[in-house]
């Protein structure tokens, strides 16, 4: 071979070697752990399967499998082990930026055979809590970061399901089957959380902007009703978040900009001999850098940052802990506006300053007491700082102190649950839950812009509330099974309590259909200023008239009936009826005031337990899982949310719109080479509007401010609520690293949705109030 095709050659095979290296199509690994879904043991032997490159592997001694070298996109896997139930998970998405760590639960099955025949494929919906058996539904991360207008935000994307309104498009507060959102119960790696929000106010379960960072969260609970046992202090609903561990044998990063602030997370091994791990998260106002650099962003200012963390610190015989965490602070400023020339509105006379610092440090600790039992233990600080102060300009040269507001709550958590296996039909789960609160609370206000600036609450003190629960499950065949429980729940501040029943049964006809009932008895205690809200009597003395009142009640039926239509769609329809009692609503036998009207704050009036509800209706919903890269959930509820007050008659609460219809929708468009793909994802809402009390126009002109007439309370329906969103995104896998740049366009038509009506002294007439038009929400991620 002479020189020049020897040249030739060489040239040839190193630009057919830069094809196949520009060419090749990206790989990752895929890894977890197999273990029991109640012990939480390792299941060593157990086969993985990848269905869609045929590859199989056996766990080791510890549970763990691995895949390396995959080809990015979609895969099918099947995880089998004698005596569970087959699982398969569809739709495991693969991408060149980070290796995924998939943990797998497995369930015993009744029979006690070698291997277990599949019938059905797992519903990825189906709840981690086994003992959650009605109203409650499994999410992922990765639906928060697909669903249209989420922007990584559970409760906004809790919206999607049957059952469930969001409460105010300038936050996330929710409304659960007609309940208040402050029924909600927040919980995460099983110990009770405050409030995980941004912009929060006092007593309330949800705020502007979460605080929880997608990077860090695993699969997750959201249990509407009837809840299992384990669960207390709440008669709305319960987010139940799990973290996910960061990767003990590679480090990584993600960074996202966007509308929402600036993210940095990063995660990895403390070393290469220990299967050790942090995943840490970092975001930043983007609003307030903007704002620092000199940019207009409107009047006032706005700012806030989040951190959250999650160490795993597993040990050869002492069992697993783990440390895990969140911390946000925000706060907003608004300038008093002293010249009467540019004010438009009465809402421009006032001005100041609000904060809200919220966080929580937990450690648990998991260990294996033989191969039947299991315990887990925690114990968690968690702190909560809400300020407000507020500035009216009652003349141009006079301006007043209108409101003053301070609570500062700190908590100790401690708990501690048992979960023991006797044999393939029985199982128990016990534990105990205590909260040590010690609170600091301020509040001076007015009981309307013509009455004096008085102080309302004003105390520093402690207390505590006993938790204490048992469920037993007993699965009589391999179609029928039986949970049955009991709560416990006590405050100490005055000895209220309630011993509350839990049950539920489940039938499955075949391996499409099942039906299930469940009950449960649940309470709540107040807000806890409301305990120390000051009035005063006939003589003019202040004293505290709610120091004694008991616990929120309420009785949950549910009524469920699943079926799979074929291999990715699903048929789900409940039945409810909740009965409300014990509800505090004000000790005057005239008012119409009750505490399921309310969003957040503390009640300063005198209450007493005497008032009631009830919330009944039906929900239906169709979902199809992602298959082929397309998915829908069509949601759709008819309900009616009612309560009595001291008054004695039964009236609308706020809550009751009715009806509401949801659907939502995403597509992904992929390139053959999976190394980019195009996504679309849409949203509409619809509901009946909220209900409104008319306004007394001649009184409020008289007295100048809204005077409503309070014997029609809650007598008008607001006009119906629509509003679509849209979510346009572009992902590209490189050799090494993802990139992700999304739109999401909440209000894509910019409908003006009714919020309330007000009467405003300075215009001399009733204004409407309306939610946000179309925002946009640019955001672009990077993992790598």
């Amino acid at each position: 071979m002479n020189r020049s095709r020897k040249l030739n050659l060489i040239m040839m095979m190193l630009l057919s070697g830069l094809w196949l290296q520009l060419g090749a199509q990206p790989t990752q690994t895929l890894r977890g752990q197999v273990f029991d879904q109640l012990i939480q043991s390792p299941l060593a032997g157990a086969t993985v399967e990848l269905l869609s490159t045929g590859q199989t592997v056996v766990t080791d001694a510890q549970g763990f499998y691995r895949f390396t070298r995959i080809p990015i996109g979609t895969h099918q896997l099947r995880i089998s082990y004698g005596g569970y139930k087959l699982v398969q998970l569809d739709n495991v998405t693969l991408i060149s930026g980070k290796e995924l760590v998939l943990p797998i639960a497995m369930e015993l099955d009744v029979k006690e055979e070698k291997e277990v025949v599949v019938k059905a494929k797992a519903i990825r919906s189906k709840p981690i809590n086994e003992l959650s058996v009605v109203s409650s539904r499994a999410f992922s991360v990765e639906e928060t970061q697909r669903y249209a207008a989420a922007v990584n935000d559970p409760l906004r994307m809790s919206t999607s399901f049957a059952g469930v309104v969001g409460a105010d498009d300038g936050n996330n507060n929710i409304v659960i089957r007609g309940n208040a959102p402050t029924a909600l119960l927040w919980r995460m790696e099983g110990v009770d959380i405050p409030n995980p929000n941004h912009f929060a106010g006092a007593g309330s379960a949800g705020g502007g902007i979460s605080i929880l960072s997608a990077q860090l969260l695993s699969n997750a609970d959201f249990v509407t009703g009837a809840f299992a046992a384990e669960y207390g202090n709440a008669v709305g609903g319960v987010f139940d978040l799990h973290l996910r561990k960061g990767n003990n044998e590679k480090r990584e990063y993600t960074f996202q900009a966007g509308f929402l602030g600036l993210n940095l997370a990063a995660e990895g091994p403390f070393s290469k001999n220990y299967n050790g791990s942090y995943l840490v998260n970092y975001r930043y106002s983007t609003l307030t850098l903007l704002d620092k650099m000199g940019v207009n962003i409107g009047d006032g200012t706005t700012d806030f940052q989040d951190l959250s963390y999650h160490i795993h610190l597993p040990t050869k015989k002492a069992g697993t802990f783990s440390l895990f965490g969140f911390g946000g602070i925000s706060a907003q400023e608004f300038d008093t506006e002293t010249d009467p020339e540019k004010w438009e509105s009465e809402a421009d006379r006032y001005g100041g300053t609000y904060k809200a610092n919220t966080g929580v440090s937990g450690l648990t600790h998991t260990i294996q007491l033989g191969r039947k039992t299991s315990l887990r233990s925690s114990i968690a600080y968690s702190y909560q700082d809400f300020g407000y102060d507020e500035q009216f300009v009652a003349k141009p040269d006079s301006v007043i102190n209108s409101q003053k507001e301070n609570y500062a709550t700190k908590k100790w958590i401690l708990n501690g649950t048992v979960n023991h296996q006797f044999n393939r039909r029985h199982s128990i789960r016990t534990g105990f839950i205590v909260n040590s609160i010690n609170f600091d609370y301020f509040q001076r206000s007015r009981e309307n812009p013509n009455a004096p600036v008085e102080e309302r609450i004003n105390t520093n003190d402690n207390t505590s509330t006993i938790q204490a629960f048992a469920q037993w499950q007993y699965k009589a065949t391999e179609k029928l099974s039986f949970t049955a429980g009991m709560q416990y729940l006590q405050l100490l501040l005055n000895n209220s309590n309630s011993l509350e029943p839990r049950a539920s049964v489940k039938y499955d006809f075949d391996n499409r259909q099942s039906v299930a009932f469940g009950y449960g008895l649940h309470s709540q205690v107040q807000a806890m200023g409301v305990y120390f809200a000051k009035a005063q009597d006939a003589a003019g003395n202040w004293y505290s008239p709610n120091k004694s009142l008991c616990l929120t009640k309420s009785n949950h039926f549910v009524l469920s009936y699943n079926r799979l239509l074929n291999k990715s769609l699903r048929l789900k329809t409940e039945v409810y009826y909740q009965h409300l009692f014990d509800v505090p609503v004000s000790i005057y036998d005239t008012s119409t005031f009750s505490t399921v009207n309310i969003e957040q704050g503390f009640v300063t009036e005198p209450l007493s337990n005497n008032g009631k509800g009830r919330n009944y209706g039906i929900e239906i919903s169709i979902e199809r899982q992602l298959r082929n890269y397309f998915y829908f959930l069509f949601s759709n509820s008819l309900y009616q949310a009612k309560y009595t007050a001291a008054d004695g008659i039964e009236r609308n609460t706020r809550y009751n719109a009715g009806y509401a219809g949801t659907f939502t929708a995403g597509k992904e468009f992929v390139h053959v080479s999976q190394k980019r793909s195009f996504g679309v994802n849409l949203k509409m809402v619809y509901t009946g509007g909220f209900r409104d009390t008319p306004i007394d126009v001649e009184a409020s002109t008289r007295e100048g401010y809204t005077k409503y007439i309070e014997k029609d309370a809650f007598s008008i329906q607001q006009q119906a609520y629509f509003r679509t969103d849209l979510r346009l995104s572009m992902k590209w896998n490189r050799a090494r690293h993802t990139s992700t740049l999304s739109l999401d366009i909440q209000n894509l038509t910019n409908r003006s949705n009714l919020y309330n009506r007000q009467y405003d002294p300075l215009k001399g007439e009733v204004v409407n109030i309306y939610q946000a038009g179309l925002i946009p929400i640019l955001n672009y991620k990077i993992e790598l």
